[in-house]
């Protein structure tokens, strides 16, 4: 098929640069506009990230031709773009929103990254493996807003996608998780370019990440939840307790979980077992970044790794091991994912397909 034309916004960024890194011979999409700060603007691509490109490959000749444009000015997006990815973050969150709003009220629909509104009532927050009917709320939202063919769709935390589907998987088998307890390493790409300053991190670790546990607390309910009432309503019935860490490692979070479950409590054996055979809508629709096995359960007893398993079936694999009881709640185990692909740029790229294939992007 004709690819259809995507624009990016914050594409100087560490998320943005990831995308034109993956967005590189996707078969259903062509990047066709980058937008940055006003410092970026009117610059080439070239230009705008000369000593800041921070991937491992060359950018490609025609995208250092482009003309960045200014992520504000929604006029040079119109036409040249059937959508954008937004990886765009500034502490205003209230003017993400309003941006990403203009956007959409112009009619290009914003699969974003940024957490401005992931607590907005209309706005679904999507794992495509757990959640894709929340889909069926962009109708709600256009009539609420009165847009037309726009909307803003958002993907979740990096951390969360280092586990939470792995604990859906079970849920979704009837055993019901009362509490979970979460302890996160979190690698340094997660704090964007220039990022965490060598001082504090060498040699050490930080045990704080700003608002890191609060969405770590807070956002899995929202996506485990329900439309009710035309706006989404919380899931009941689970405690969420999280510890949220920095730690010298470049790319792939890794999260240490304890989950107390309700009177039904599944065996080691039955657990592996669902996480070997789960597999959601993305894979019966074979999209082009969904992967094929998405919980991989490594079996040594010393993994999983970042350096050595974030990279399983393109970066969008969640790896999980050290399966065992726990003293306390009922059992615990260590998950990993590639935080700047499955958590950033590759997750928004999958939501992007799913949006694709259920009509809400033609």
């Amino acid at each position: 098929m004709e690819k259809i034309k995507v624009g990016i916004l914050g594409a100087t960024g560490m998320v943005g640069q990831n995308y034109i890194k993956l967005l590189k011979n996707h078969p259903w999409f062509e990047i066709s506009y980058l937008a940055a700060s006003e410092n970026s603007a009117n610059k080439t691509y070239e230009q705008a990230v000369r000593g800041r490109w921070q991937m491992d490959t060359p950018l490609e000749d025609k995208i250092k031709k482009i003309i960045v444009g200014n992520v504000s000015d929604i006029s040079k997006a119109k036409g040249k773009c059937r959508f954008v990815f937004s990886a765009f973050e500034i502490s205003d969150k209230e003017q993400i929103r309003k941006i990403e709003n203009e956007y959409a009220k112009n009619d290009i629909p914003v699969v974003s990254n940024a957490s401005a509104h992931r607590k907005t009532k209309d706005v679904p927050m999507l794992i495509p493996e757990i959640n894709p009917e929340h889909l069926d709320i962009i109708k709600i939202q256009q009539k609420n807003n009165g847009w037309n063919k726009g909307f803003v769709a958002v993907k979740p935390n990096c951390s969360l996608q280092s586990y939470l589907t792995a604990v859906y998987a079970l849920m979704q088998k009837g055993y019901k998780v009362k509490k979970m307890f979460i302890s996160t390493l979190q690698a340094l790409s997660g704090a964007g370019y220039p990022g965490v300053a060598s001082l504090d991190i060498c040699d050490n670790v930080l045990p704080f990440i700003s608002g890191e546990e609060e969405k770590s607390e807070q956002e899995p309910l929202k996506i485990l939840g329900e439309i009710k009432d035309n706006k989404f309503e919380n899931f009941q019935g689970l405690e969420i307790s999280a510890h949220c860490n920095r730690v010298p490692v470049v790319d792939g979070h890794l999260a240490c979980v304890s989950l107390l479950f309700g009177d039904k409590k599944p065996k080691k054996q039955e657990i592996k077992k669902i996480w070997k055979n789960f597999k959601a809508l993305p894979q019966k629709l074979d999209l082009p970044f969904a992967p094929k096995q998405p919980i991989i359960y490594n079996k040594e007893e010393n993994r999983p790794q970042p350096r050595k398993d974030r990279d399983n079936d393109k970066g969008m694999a969640l790896t999980v091991g050290r399966l065992r009881q726990c003293n306390i709640f009922d059992i615990r185990f260590s998950a990993l994912s590639h935080n700047t692909i499955r958590g950033a740029a590759g997750g928004g790229i999958l939501n992007a397909e799913l949006l694709v294939k259920k009509g809400y992007i033609k």
